[in-house]
């Protein structure tokens, strides 16, 4: 199973990489929501998991959450935000923008894995 793994902080992606990897994951990685549009389209790379950030230069979480649902090839693709941001409103927005699940960092290894498996069961 491959996962996208989408955050403007390297230390964090190479954190979450990490522990998928360890997981058992084949993982990829973009450094917001427009590298991650781009690397999704391109065509070349089947995804069955996307984890994001929100908060993240040129295109947030929220923004590539809303593109990506549009497509309905990918209406229905597992999407986990994984964010600073721990207001009910924040929560809300994503799961208004078509997350599936929303974790407030700092990221629990196991949470993130169990997750993970959960969606793609």
């Amino acid at each position: 199973m491959k996962i996208l793994i989408i955050d403007d902080s390297e230390m964090i992606r190479n954190f979450h990489c990490y522990i998928l990897k360890t997981a058992g994951f084949e993982v990829m990685t973009a450094i917001d929501g427009a590298d991650a549009l781009e690397k999704i389209y391109s065509g070349d790379q089947s995804i069955n998991l996307i984890v994001t950030d929100i908060n993240m230069p040129n295109m947030d979480g929220y923004t590539f959450i809303e593109r990506l649902r549009e497509d309905e090839q990918y209406e229905d693709l597992p999407i986990i935000i994984v964010s600073t941001e721990d207001e009910l409103k924040d929560m809300e927005r994503g799961y208004q923008a078509g997350a599936n699940i929303y974790i407030v960092k700092p990221t629990e290894p196991d949470v993130l894995v169990e997750n993970i498996r959960m969606l793609l069961k």
